[in-house]
């Protein structure tokens, strides 16, 4: 029969009697089909998917490490296989209909009408003649309520922010709860994002909490417009807000013919403008050079065993060409981009440091080569059951810390960088001359720091561009310390008219994928250096470009502040730019 909606006579109520048949029919449910009770059904397809993955994995394992092929497979693998697809399958229906059930449920937001699920929209409500024929009934759990006509929109408007009004009520009372429990540790702090599933409602319970524990307000302290959920499980724990650092812009870096704004994150005044400043003197002179030395991130495992005779039988056998082909192939299937280079051992009495190097594409790497690391460590024990591992890192890498095995070996990108500036070039842009910054270079950079002892410290502030950089496109801000070694060479070229400036920095540690380097800010400012993701045409392109950008901006650093130290201009910009009578504490509050 066809059926048109047209206006009905008569108006339903809610708590009009309604028919008997509806009344059985909304007693079935779809889960009486399963022949077990619900629970048991669900219980027993879970165990099948969680039993048969782990014997699949098992066995896939044990197939790697016996070089059998994968797409061998037994008749138990098969039946497992089976269970596993038809696991899935009820897994996914079962429990993925109700997901898209309610992804395409429409919303009630654009009714005029209180948000009920169980709200009938009645319009004026006459039957057509034939209407007796169409069995009308409600179910009893459906509210009718009337379309609100326009003249009394008002007074409903008002009922409903009352409503709201005292939802929220509720909402601040169950905060207040929440805090009270963070404060007296009934409920950790580090777990307020997964009990309350809103990252930022837990960072504003959490900096509550910290406030009345601590007694002092964090009231210049950001909380809002940050988002939260991007930083949760990788880039911060526990967060109570963020930390504002302006980002300036240095150039354009006219680097191997192509030009570069180079985003500088930093409270230091005076930086981005010297920066700057030998950006010019570079761009007038023709530009810079760069070239990409090597390129490998490192670990380095300590192990141990009874003796210093068995630890250099291992230091052997690693160590062995022969043997390189084999620990390769259990070090890269870890990762599609990481590619064992090569091992370099150390030992110290019976402990053997083990200092793995390998490509990580435009990822900085550190997480991929402890996979890889891991995975040679566990297929070593088979040979070499005595090996006792004591750590995945044993300082032979070295992370975090100003090591020579670094500034020597070379550890991520090892980049040197070069100009020529021209002699007017100096007069004009630099304001001194050749001679001054050729000696000034030796007595400072080369004998001063021989003189105190530095470890890669031959440079006037590599750190300064290196932190500024590293922070604005989402890097360690930590591995600056052996990002920054850098040695800095000048010397007078064309008859001594010119000057060649240079930078080799053998352990760049950066990446443009992971970690900061997704979170919105630090995405931006890669994305204005053209190297923001994973490249996927040459793997690994990216982040090398990145490392050649921060090289090149150190080169622009150090010429400008060494020509404002032979010109004697550092203490005067620094009272001019690097000071300042406002008082910062009166204007934030």
């Amino acid at each position: 029969m066809d059926v048109r909606r047209r206006p009905v006579t008569k108006t339903l109520t809610a708590g009009e009697p309604l028919k008997s048949q509806n009344q059985h029919s909304s007693t079935l449910k779809a889960s009486d089909a399963f022949p077990l009770p619900l629970y048991l059904t669900n219980g027993l397809f879970f165990t099948m998917f969680f039993s048969v993955m782990y014997f699949l994995l098992h066995r896939w394992r044990e197939k790697i490490r016996n070089s059998v092929p994968l797409h061998v497979v037994t008749l138990s693998e098969l039946a497992a296989l089976v269970l596993l697809v038809a696991s899935v399958i009820y897994l996914l229906g079962f429990f993925g209909i109700g997901f898209v059930q309610s992804v395409i449920r429409p919303s009630p937001d654009s009714w005029d009408i209180l948000e009920d699920d169980n709200v009938i929209l009645e319009e004026d409500s006459r039957c057509e003649p034939c209407a007796a024929a169409i069995d009308c009934s409600l179910p009893p759990n459906l509210k009718i309520v009337r379309m609100v006509p326009q003249k009394h929109k008002s007074a409903f408007t008002d009922e409903v922010e009352e409503q709201k009004q005292s939802a929220s009520a509720t909402i601040i009372d169950k905060d207040e709860e929440i805090i009270n429990a963070v404060v007296a540790g009934t409920t950790p702090s580090y777990s307020l994002e997964s009990k309350l599933g809103d990252c930022l409602k837990a960072a504003a319970i959490r900096r509550e909490a910290l406030q009345r524990i601590t007694g002092k307000s964090l009231a210049g302290l950001p909380l809002d417009g940050f988002d939260y959920e991007s930083i949760l499980g990788q880039c911060c724990e526990m967060p109570v807000g963020y930390v504002q650092i302006p980002v300036g812009i240095a150039g354009p870096l006219l680097l191997n013919e192509t030009e570069y704004s180079v985003p500088m994150a930093t409270t230091e005044g005076c930086l981005v403008a010297s920066t700057n400043r030998g950006c010019k003197a570079i761009y007038a002179s023709g530009g810079a050079t760069s070239v990409l030395l090597r390129d490998g991130m490192t670990r380095a495992p300590v192990v141990r065993f009874g003796s210093a005779k068995r630890a250099a039988e291992l230091k052997f056998f690693l160590e062995d060409p022969m043997n390189f082909e084999t620990l390769a192939l259990v070090f890269n299937k870890s990762s599609r981009f990481g590619r064992l280079q090569g091992i370099k051992c150390a030992i110290a009495g019976k402990n053997l440091y083990m200092r793995f190097t390998c490509s990580t594409g435009d990822a900085m790497g550190m997480n991929m080569v402890s996979k890889g690391v891991q995975n040679v460590l566990d297929f070593l024990q088979n040979d070499f059951p005595d090996m006792d591992v004591m750590g995945i890192s044993g300082n032979y890498c070295s992370d975090k810390k100003p090591a020579a095995v670094n500034w020597i070996e070379g550890r991520g990108k090892s980049v040197v960088c070069e100009a020529i500036i021209k002699e007017e070039v100096v007069k004009k842009v630099l304001k001194t001359n050749v001679a001054a910054l050729v000696e000034l270079n030796m007595l400072k950079n080369l004998a001063g720091s021989a003189v105190a002892g530095a470890l890669g410290g031959f440079n006037a502030h590599a750190s300064n561009i290196v932190s500024a950089v590293y922070i604005a496109t989402g890097q360690d801000p930590a591995q600056n310390i052996e990002s920054s070694h850098c040695i800095t060479m000048m010397e007078a070229v064309n008859d001594g008219k010119d000057l060649h400036i240079s930078v080799s920095m053998p352990s760049i540690e950066v990446g443009t994928v992971g970690g900061g380097t997704q979170l919105a800010s630090q995405s931006a400012c890669l994305n204005l250096l053209g190297v923001k993701g994973a490249s996927k045409e040459s793997p690994g392109s990216n982040s090398r470009l990145l490392a050649s950008i921060v090289a090149g901006s150190v080169l622009a650093g150090e010429l400008s502040l060494m020509s404002a130290l032979a010109a004697g201009q550092l203490v005067k910009s620094h009272m001019k730019f690097n000071r300042s009578s406002k008082d910062v504490s009166k204007l934030s509050s």
